[in-house]
């Protein structure tokens, strides 16, 4: 019996030493203040300093405050970290009023050593001063008023507690350190039979004598597990040491847009035959190659077809929940779109962690726009490049660094020390650098379209093997028809039947104009010998500090309904045989008395049949145009004799057999109010607080909805926080609120009514 009890304490102490890292979520029960001399207020974060209006002018700026009450038990054998995903855009952390840090910089987070600030088993209090002012030093520099997007302020991500044992793995954006830090993997070679790669590992022992340590590394998948470990090496007291593992990896499941495999890597320290320390990453297997003729990925030959994406919500700015960060990846992918461009600063982890697991290819972007500021401006850059590739270089989704700062008259020493910067970080040859001036130190030129000269544009760009990747287009070069870079200028270029920025109330024939523009700056891009790929400007409507609007040339509005030309791209996708992206079928037409008797049809299949009221219209091949005839897949044009109300079916056919069918029916009368919220297949987080939009719909009695219906909805919430305007006006015919929930939500209730309409309801659990 005692001798099960030993192994019982042998077995607790093994498993206490294994679990000695630990990682919390500190985002409940902070309170915040707008001023010094405001009163404190109970929040959670993320948390944003202001909630704006729908349409942001004046968003806050100034200084803020936050504090946290907490008690620890923390042994002398263990470090506390806090650690800041990001805050906007300067902060100083004190724990129990001894400063602990000075982090500026507002979209990349920073880890701070706490431990000798904390008392153990007594109160703590970690208070934060956010400073969110214009300053030119820190990128991207510029100030709101003259800034293409906000930058909103307060601690907008998560924040985390961490414990580790006094030797541990050191953080990744731990004090700023200039190289090494945290655990990496890159794999060097990649075929199809085999994966060789490297683990790096930078270790810290910060205990009274040296200690003898190894590397373990498991990598598993499903039923594959495969481990290998590190000699022994001594690392001295007080010291640093980065320790490197090979890994071979036979017949690897390779991560790809179409098939994301993602493999688990568990990283453990071994001192004295015990585990010390553990980490755990997410690892992709993939080859990316930029070739004499084009981009291959995992030796295929990709064209990228993608978008541009603000990480603004309506409302709370910045502050998404990590569910809201993966709803938008989800957006992005189901658009149609296999690749996003994170413009013009880093993203969130959340957000880079949804593109791994959903298959999307990201273009990492430092923050910058038409702003190049003094020495210190330019130091905090590259220390940005820096931070950035430390964060995100495990990413399999990451596949171009954008170490440029936007639309900016950056000087060739500049561009020289950034690419420099990264490869001393990133020492490998599928690193590469993208910036917007065609200049040798990078590896890839992303002009906009609207930089070149129409008609060509970009299509007859060549310099030898050098390649292009068309940055933004389908916007700009229709709205001000090639004006230049002082967009404050734009009175009386706007062309209401041309410009590409239409809001979904605009109504059909404007957002088939839309839809259009993007379609024929698409089938242009095409045309360029060296062109690799393609971001459309851009994924959702966003605000702007400069222009009291918002920017309206999204596929998406600012609530994430998709307008037509969501349904075009969507349609541009090929259809797979394992159907991992299936056939699609979209009218574009309300079909009613309005609307254009031209019915354009989005569709990847190969034959599109039109049915009115069960009649056969006709069935069409698409429609080859001079602005279609590059296109994976042009749209198909249906001509109407007349108007007649009723119901338009289309069925889609791939070599003669039919595979998806849609349909659109006249609207009626408004005659009820259906709520709807949007999930995008992510459940609502029990565990944090949650953002998500629900929709009001006013739809006729047959549940079609009314286009043109502006009904006034009052929405009734009970179980979580409503936020937006309520009432508000249905905007093509469905209203939105923003709808924030509790950590362990029990049950909310969402009620929505207009006047003379029967209410709708929905309840979430």
């Amino acid at each position: 019996m005692k001798k099960l009890a030993l192994l019982f304490s042998i077995v607790l102490t093994t498993l206490a030493m294994a679990q000695s890292r630990s990682k919390v979520n500190f985002g409940a029960d902070w309170e915040f203040k707008s001023s010094e001399t405001a009163a404190w207020e109970q929040v959670s974060l993320p948390h944003t300093a202001r909630l704006e209006n729908l349409v942001v002018v004046n968003q806050f700026q100034g200084v803020c405050y936050y504090q946290k009450k907490f008690q620890i038990h923390s042994s002398p054998n263990q470090k506390q970290f806090l650690y800041f995903e990001g805050v906007m855009m300067e902060a100083e952390v004190f724990v129990n009023a001894i400063p602990v840090a000075h982090h500026k910089g507002g979209y990349l987070p920073f880890t701070v050593d706490i431990s000798n600030a904390i008392k153990d088993n007594q109160e703590n209090v970690v208070t934060v001063k956010v400073t969110n002012i214009d300053n030119p030093e820190i990128p991207p520099g510029k100030a709101i008023k003259d800034l293409d997007f906000n930058y909103y302020g307060g601690i907008y991500r998560n924040v985390y507690l961490i414990t580790t044992p006094k030797l541990y793995f050191t953080d990744a954006v731990e004090a700023h350190q200039k190289a090494g830090g945290g655990i990496s993997i890159h794999f060097d070679s990649i075929t199809a039979q085999k994966a060789l790669g490297t683990i790096k590992a930078f270790i810290k022992n910060e205990e009274a004598l040296p200690k003898k340590v190894s590397l373990k590394a498991v990598l598993s998948e499903a039923k594959f597990s495969l481990e290998n470990r590190s000699e022994i090496v001594e690392i001295p007291a007080n010291s640093s040491l980065e320790i490197s593992l090979p890994i071979i990896v036979n017949n690897p499941k390779l991560w790809s847009t179409q098939h994301p495999n993602l493999y688990n890597l568990e990283i453990s320290l071994i001192g004295d035959k015990t585990t010390i320390d553990v980490q755990n990453i997410k690892v992709g297997i993939r080859k990316i190659a930029i070739k004499e003729d084009g981009l291959y990925l995992n030796n295929v030959k990709t064209f990228l077809n993608g978008t541009n994406r603000h990480q603004e919500y309506p409302y709370i700015g910045y502050a998404l929940s990590d569910e809201a960060q993966f709803r938008d990846a989800v957006k992005i992918k189901a658009a149609g779109f296999d690749f996003v461009r994170l413009s013009h600063y880093p993203q969130s982890e959340a957000f880079l962690n949804a593109c791994d697991a959903l298959g999307i290819l990201v273009m990492d972007c430092i923050s910058g726009w038409q702003f190049f500021g003094n020495e210190t401006f330019q130091n905090n850059s590259y220390q940005e490049i820096r931070d950035l590739a430390h964060r995100d270089r495990n990413h399999p989704s990451v596949l171009f660094w954008e170490v440029s700062l936007n639309e900016s008259g950056m000087d060739e020493n500049y561009m020289k020390t950034a690419n420099a910067v990264l490869k001393e970080e990133l020492p490998y040859k599928d690193t590469y650098t993208a910036g917007w001036i065609d200049n040798a130190n990078y590896d890839l030129y992303i002009p906009a379209r609207q930089h070149g000269k129409a008609p060509d544009y970009w299509t007859q760009y060549e310099k030898g093997s050098r390649k292009i990747l068309i940055a933004e287009y389908g916007d700009w070069e229709y709205y001000a028809q090639n004006a230049g870079f002082n967009q404050k200028e734009f009175a009386g270029l706007k062309e209401e039947e041309r410009t590409s920025r239409q809001f979904r109330s605009n109504g059909e024939k404007r957002m088939l104009q839309q839809a259009f523009n993007f379609q024929e700056a698409f089938n242009s891009n095409l045309k360029g010998k060296q062109t690799i790929g393609q971001a459309n400007w851009l994924m959702f409507d966003y605000n702007r500090g400069y222009s009291p609007d918002i920017e309206s040339s999204g596929v998406s509005d600012i609530f994430r309904l998709p307008k037509f030309a969501n349904y075009f791209y969507q349609s541009q996708r090929n259809v797979n045989k394992d159907n991992s992206s299936k056939p699609m079928l979209f009218i574009a037409s309300y079909w009613n008395q309005n609307s254009p008797l031209e019915l354009t049809v989005y569709s990847n299949c190969d034959e599109v049949a039109l049915y009115l009221n069960g009649t056969l219209i006709s069935k069409q091949k698409p429609a080859i145009t001079p602005f279609s005839n590059l296109l994976p897949h042009p749209p198909f044009a249906f001509k109407m004799a007349a108007f007649q109300k009723g119901t338009l079916r289309a069925e889609g056919f791939i070599k003669g057999q039919k595979v998806v069918e849609s349909q659109v029916s006249t609207p009626e009368v408004s005659a009820k109010v259906e709520v709807t919220a949007d999930l995008s297949g992510v459940a609502l987080s029990k565990q944090t607080s949650d953002v998500i939009f629900v929709y009001a719909k006013i739809t006729d009695a047959q549940g079609t909805v009314v286009p043109d219906a502006t009904n006034e909805v009052s929405f009734a919430i009970e179980g979580a926080t409503l936020i937006g305007q309520n009432p508000i006006k249905a905007e093509a015919g469905i209203a939105t609120i923003l709808v924030k929930t509790n950590a362990n939500y029990k049950n909310i209730k969402i009620k929505a009514t207009a006047t003379g309409l029967q209410s709708g309801a929905i309840e979430l659990q």
